[in-house]
């Protein structure tokens, strides 16, 4: 068997498809939030205020940086009808997608600063028919659906995991993580891919930059793409054709001979998680006498469902490729 993780041409470029700014509860302004983001080596961001669409490319795209369209909608769940807590919520981030998507586009697309009010509940709800309903209605607007912090948004496992047509899980919101720890999670992207769906991963800042916590340069994709175009960006988001990160990079990694491998940069330990019995896939950790693991390979067995790979350093940051099914 051989299979390849990444697309054998193209460039790579270094995104981030969660920000937030003035026009929600960000504390930059979108000329601002753009300009920090270039300034710090990224070539493209999805400015993704809070139940409020946007798309600056006529003002703020140039040749080396590119914005993306896109909105965070909300369904939120509360305790009562005093609104005292939020005891649940549905976070979809809907980007606009490519030219075909948006021709095609039930609803047609949204326009620039259209509001997109949140869908309120009270005391009870059926969260997987809300968050499908929420999914759908972003798709038929033209947009790739990325279903955002589910350990800090309290659903329930049977509240997403079924959604239908999503691209991406967030596995890894920065903000949410330096805020309350909750802004990590694999188990249920594995849940999902244990269950047959074909959906990708993505790690992202969420920045609101206020000061309060570090949410900026610590959660990113890195795509190959033919070119820094919005087509192209999102054709190798749609085709997982990326890879997600905290620090890490992940330079080529695939099938050949029905071993798999890996090249990255210096980590500790690579970890080849596969489905769907128990004892599948396996790790690679640095021997003694060596500083760092830059390629590892792990035979298959044969009967994997699925596989994807894990790149940690010794400090803990993580890189993380998107599955391959076998």
């Amino acid at each position: 068997m051989n299979r390849n993780g990444f697309t054998e041409t193209g460039n790579w470029y270094k995104g981030n498809i969660h920000c937030h700014t003035t026009n929600s509860d960000g504390c930059l302004k979108p000329q601002e939030v753009v300009k920090f983001y270039k300034e710090n080596g990224y070539s493209f961001l999805a400015i993704s205020d809070h139940d409020l669409y946007s798309d600056y490319r006529g003002e703020l795209n140039a040749e080396d940086f590119i914005v993306l369209p896109a909105i965070e909608a909300s369904a939120v769940l509360y305790k009562d009808r005093e609104k005292t807590d939020r005891l649940c919520v549905h976070h979809i981030h809907g980007i606009l997608g490519t030219e075909d998507m948006q021709k095609n586009a039930k609803k047609g697309t949204f326009a620039h600063l259209e509001k997109y009010p949140p869908r309120i509940f009270y005391g009870s709800w059926d969260g997987g028919k809300v968050g499908q309903e929420l999914a759908q209605d972003l798709e038929d607007h033209g947009c790739v659906t990325v279903y955002n912090h589910p350990v800090w948004s309290r659903v329930r496992e049977e509240e997403f995991v079924n959604i239908k047509g999503l691209t991406g899980l967030e596995i890894y919101n920065y903000g949410t993580e330096n805020e309350s720890g909750t802004g990590f999670d694999t188990v249920h992207w594995d849940i999902m891919l244990r269950k047959g769906i074909k959906i990708n991963a993505t790690a992202s800042d969420d920045n609101h930059n206020d000061g309060k916590i570090e949410d900026s340069f610590g959660g990113y994709i890195v795509v190959k793409a033919d070119s820094l175009e919005h087509d192209a960006v999102i054709r190798s988001i749609l085709n997982g054709n990326y890879y997600s990160s905290t620090g890490p990079e992940i330079y080529d990694w695939g099938i050949r001979d029905n071993v798999a491998y890996v090249e990255c940069s210096q980590v500790s330990r690579v970890n080849f998680i596969a489905g769907n019995y128990i004892n599948a896939g396996g790790t690679v950790l640095v021997k003694e006498g060596q500083q760092s693991v830059v390629r590892a390979e792990f035979p298959l067995k044969g009967n994997e469902q699925y596989l994807r790979v894990e790149c940690i350093d010794a400090h803990g940051k993580t890189a993380w490729s998107n599955p391959l099914f076998l």
